[in-house]
């Protein structure tokens, strides 16, 4: 799967014994695995949980998702931050998840929330009734104890709590949270990565657990096989159960996109989260098969070195952004991708419609003239990066390679894997670099902090760009979304264009669009851009 800054890719996660490949190129956030999780390779990340499924239910089909790259790279929920989303999204709930159709946090964990001081204190109200796998009563103590040790552990995306001070349990429903400063707890507590809630007590000394409050828990884990891991439903899940709903979840690697297809054919799997604009074509008019497609929060960046090397000269950086054929690369997408505007996706607060960037050819000359480069100069060699058997990526490359060309600049494009790119990034080691991003939690302050933040040592802010002012507009963002939504709105849209723009420290080619295709006999199935490549399998069911 193509998935951004992480999923692969390593996100800032604590000690930790294996580091997952990256998702930023194309890749995975990055993540840990205990050295005993990596001897082993097999069974359960913890003890058998309380509440096994019962035998002889009336539907025990099993929902078989087929990811092509391995799930699990990290056993914590507290510093996961990769591939194990699609799993641990069924296993750990928030206190809220996000509805990307009412754009807004929803009730999960909590049934109902507040906020006071000017956005500095919210109060969670917790559901009553509800078990750990360990077999433990969540309260709010439970709760307390799991955010506050995803906040020391300090890996994977625990800065989405970086606004708290302090978090109190007045009572055995009650969670109050006292902030530094107006942040939005509402969405944050949705975040696909940290905010899950689980049993401290039932953590062992290497970080591994499954004792979330979920709808499912761990059947069997089997590091490097095909069948990697296998869910089966909690009988003590507070939802309930009831007999049309899939009971037992498996995840089967598939690394080729065309196997997928062919076993999804074959009814040997039921979802295949992303096809080619092809084998998409085919599905529509397959079968026993149905397709799904729609957009996401997840958008193609190419981040140019402002720090060193020949695009530290802001012309060149604006003729590159000319060069882009952004318009042929959407229509060579054919539906996987919408063009972008601006470097927040649509439907998130923050979006900007009217900053559609374009191709200028004749610009992109004037300005390579202008540096001292262009036809009649001396050659202009530049080095990019992006992530090895990503299509869409190379696609990109191919287009301005061929459109540099023309105004004599040789593009060294290396296709990487996601660690070897990133390690080569950290130390400035490309002109350009190209990555997915998506937000962690449902806002688009990630892209701010994360990616275009000063930083002595680079992690995502790989065009090295520091300016003090640009900083204080992006520490001001969490406070004027909890206070002012319009003016945060307008704070958005001045920043991207001074990044854009101004600075010229990216371009923004695509959004991409996922574009799905599962079993006909699956009802329910709707696609949430807040989760990436995530199937909330509880919420579904089977017809027949």
């Amino acid at each position: 799967m193509r998935w951004p800054k992480r999923l692969l890719v390593a996100g800032v996660a604590g000690a930790v014994a294996l580091t997952a490949s990256a998702c930023a190129g194309g890749q995975v956030r990055g993540a840990s695995k205990t050295p005993e999780a990596a001897a082993s390779g097999t069974g359960s990340p913890a003890a058998q949980p309380a509440g096994t499924p019962s035998e002889g239910v009336a539907n025990d089909a099993t929902f078989v998702y087929a990811p092509n790259l391995d799930v699990v790279t990290d056993w914590d929920p507290a510093t996961s931050y990769s591939n194990e989303i699609i799993a641990m999204s069924n296993i750990y709930e928030g206190l809220t998840r996000y509805d990307a159709g009412a754009r807004k946090a929803v009730p999960r964990l909590a049934t109902e929330w507040t906020s006071s001081d000017g956005g500095k204190q919210w109060t969670f109200k917790l559901r009553q009734g509800v078990k750990f796998h360990s077999g433990a009563d969540l309260d709010a103590q439970a709760a307390k104890k799991a955010i506050e040790r995803t906040i020391e552990k300090k890996g994977g995306a625990a800065y989405i709590w970086d606004a708290v001070d302090s978090i109190e349990a007045p009572d055995a429903s009650t969670l109050t949270f006292k902030l530094k400063y107006a942040a939005p707890l509402d969405l944050v507590a949705s975040s696909g990565y940290a905010a899950y809630i689980y049993d401290v007590d039932a953590v062992d000394e290497s970080g591994r657990t499954d004792a979330g409050t979920g709808p499912y828990t761990v059947g069997s884990w089997q590091k490097g096989k095909e069948t990697e891991l296998t869910l089966k439903a909690f009988d003590g899940y507070w939802g309930g159960w009831k007999p049309e709903q899939y009971r037992k979840i498996a995840f089967r690697v598939t690394p080729e996109i065309t196997t997928a297809w062919q076993l999804l054919q074959q009814g040997e799997v039921t979802f295949v989260p992303r096809l080619n604009p092809q084998l998409f074509a085919q599905a529509q008019t397959t079968a026993k098969v149905m397709t799904a497609q729609s957009p996401s929060f997840q958008n193609l960046l190419v981040l140019f070195n402002t720090a060193s090397g020949p695009a530290k000269d802001i012309r060149i950086r604006q003729a590159l952004q000319a060069a882009i054929d952004y318009d042929g690369l959407v229509a060579a997408l054919k539906g996987s991708g919408q063009k972008a505007s601006g470097l927040v996706p649509q439907g998130l607060l923050g979006g900007a419609p009217g900053l559609e960037p374009k191709q200028d050819m004749q610009k992109a000359q004037e300005l390579l003239q202008s540096a001292g480069y262009g036809p009649d100069n001396p050659e202009l060699k530049l080095s990019l990066t992006y992530a090895q058997g990503d299509e869409d990526q190379k696609l990109l490359v191919t287009l301005l390679s061929s459109a540099l060309k023309n105004l004599n600049v040789d593009l060294r494009a290396r296709p990487m894997t996601w660690n070897a790119q990133w390690d080569l990034g950290k130390k400035q080691g490309q002109d350009l670099f190209v990555m997915y991003w998506y937000p962690d939690y449902p806002d688009a302050y990630s892209w701010f902090l994360n990616v275009f933040k000063s930083s002595d040592k680079p992690q995502f802010n790989l065009s090295y760009l520091k300016d003090a002012e640009i900083d204080k507009a992006i520490d001001a963002l969490p406070q004027l979304t909890a206070t002012d939504q319009f003016k945060a709105e307008q704070a958005y849209r001045d920043l991207q264009r001074e990044l854009i723009d101004d600075r010229a420290a990216v371009a923004v080619p695509y959004v991409q669009t996922y574009q799905r295709a599962l079993s006909s006999d699956v009802q329910g199935y709707a696609d949430n851009p807040a989760y990436p490549n995530v199937v909330f399998v509880y919420d579904l069911k089977r017809a027949g």
